[in-house]
Parts: structure tokens; C-alpha cells; sequence
């Protein structure tokens, strides 16, 4: 065996591995499980929660001229009056809530 070769395609192996986790890396999304548990713990902070949904697909976004890719996503809960409702706009990259609206 040729240890001049094994070597160069062992060095190569390597430095294509790191290059791939780092394109990967640069790409990756928050799963939208993250982000909706994200959006739970903030609106816990006012009350419990009675339910919540996401989409599991991300979308283009635009807020004050800057593009996101987000999930969108709601929350329901009980008050002492009525059912509130809030939908929810989260980056998918971070997992951080972009925006809220009530639902009337």
C-alpha cells in the first residue's frame, strides 16, 4: 500500500467533511418543535396555555424590509372572560417570535 496515497485521500476525506458540516451548518433551521416551544414559554408567562399548533413547513416573510424564513403558528387560552387566540411569526432560524396578533 502507497502511504503517499492513503494519506491525500484521507486528508481529502477529512477536509470535505468539515466544509459539508459547515454548508449544513450555515443552512440549518430551528425544527418548528423548537420554536413552538419557544412561543409556549413566552405565553406561559402571562397565563396557562390551552393549545397550540405550527406549520411544519417554513415560508418567506417580510417585515420593515427585512426577508425572513418563518414559521407560523398559534396560541389559545383561557382567561377569566373568554378564549383568547394569538397567532404567532417565528424565525426559523433562531426560534425567536418576530411578531403576535390577537385574533378577535
Amino acid at each position: 500500500m502507497n502511504w503517499k496515497s492513503f494519506f491525500l485521500g484521507l486528508s481529502v476525506g477529512v477536509v470535505s467533511g468539515f466544509a459539508a458540516k459547515q454548508i449544513l451548518d450555515a443552512n440549518a433551521y430551528v425544527s418548528p418543535e423548537k420554536a413552538l416551544a419557544n412561543a409556549k414559554e413566552l405565553f406561559k408567562q402571562s397565563g396557562p396555555i390551552s393549545g397550540s399548533w405550527i406549520q411544519m413547513k417554513t415560508e418567506p416573510y417580510e417585515k420593515q424590509n427585512l426577508s425572513y424564513t418563518v414559521y407560523k403558528g398559534g396560541i389559545s387560552r383561557f382567561t377569566e372572560e373568554s378564549m383568547e387566540q394569538y397567532e404567532f411569526i417565528a424565525d426559523a432560524a433562531t426560534g425567536s417570535i418576530i411578531e403576535t396578533v390577537q385574533l378577535v
